[in-house]
């Protein structure tokens, strides 16, 4: 994918690392992201940060409509100049282009996808905001973000916030690993393609949930701590230890996502 690099020559763009800008270029790895991503023609699709539009286009090869938010002000010009010349203009018209920050963007009211190569410093918030802030949760997720977060998404040995928020609404899988090289310029570390395949709903209802998180953050105010030490502090937090037989000396990133919802369900009997 020499043409990205030439594209940006020509146009006069340097890439803004700041905002995560590091272009895809590696034609398997995109592949992979498609295959991954199990797109049928009625999908509708949302990209986050598509730059000049090298996932978008072929996006809009297999999607039905394809929402793509870009920070950038710079790359809207580019992106639709990149995709116009390489789709038909009846797949170049499914898509359309916010200009803004995906993490106050609202996301649709009906049925979509995200699929993405995003700046690997809104992963945290991003999940966050699908999934605790946005009134319908997506079908799937399919991203290309930092190895070492994907990994920790996926731990089921020493789960951390991400796991558990991630748990609550869908089932992960790394579908791949990529390397700096395959990306403009590249990145310092490894990056890595996650997939999230969403229930139909939670496993909780709102309530839970955000009991959940406020247990969770009072847990793992010290993580490396025993359950009996931060939750010490709060007699009623450790009478629903005893009660659901969750042994006071275990460490809060043991625990899975049933035994952090029967927890919180506690409060709900009380």
């Amino acid at each position: 994918m020499s043409e990205v690099a030439s594209f940006l020559r020509l146009c006069g763009i340097r890439l803004n690392t700041d905002l995560g800008q590091h272009f895809l270029i590696d034609a398997d790895v995109l592949q992979s992201i498609i295959e991954a991503a199990g797109i049928e023609p009625p999908d509708r699709i949302v990209e986050i940060g598509p730059g000049i539009g090298v996932l978008t286009v072929e996006l809009l090869k297999r999607a039905n409509h394809v929402t793509a938010i870009e920070l950038d002000d710079r790359m809207i010009p580019l992106l639709k100049t990149f995709t116009s010349e390489k789709l038909s203009s009846q797949e170049a018209e499914k898509l359309v282009i916010i200009q803004g920050n995906a993490l106050h963007t609202p996301m649709p009211s009906e049925e979509y996808r995200i699929v993405a190569n995003i700046p690997y410093h809104i992963t945290s918030p991003l999940l966050r905001h699908v999934f605790l802030e946005s009134i319908v949760h997506p079908k799937s997720l399919t991203l290309l973000i930092q190895r070492e977060v994907a990994e920790k998404i996926c731990d089921k040995e020493d789960r951390g916030l991400l796991t558990i928020l991630v748990g609550l609404f869908g089932t992960p899988k790394i579908v791949r690993t990529v390397s700096p090289q395959c990306f403009l310029p590249p990145p310092a570390v490894d990056s890595a393609v996650l997939q999230i395949q969403c229930f139909e709903k939670p496993l909780a209802n709102l309530v839970t949930i955000e009991e959940v998180f406020r247990l969770v953050k009072i847990a793992f105010s010290q993580k490396r701590k025993m359950l009996r030490n931060t939750f010490g502090p709060f007699p009623e937090l450790m009478e629903r230890l005893s009660s659901l037989q969750i042994d006071e000396k275990r460490r809060p990133q043991t625990l899975s996502v049933k035994e952090w919802i029967a927890l919180a369900k506690m409060k709900e009997k009380n």
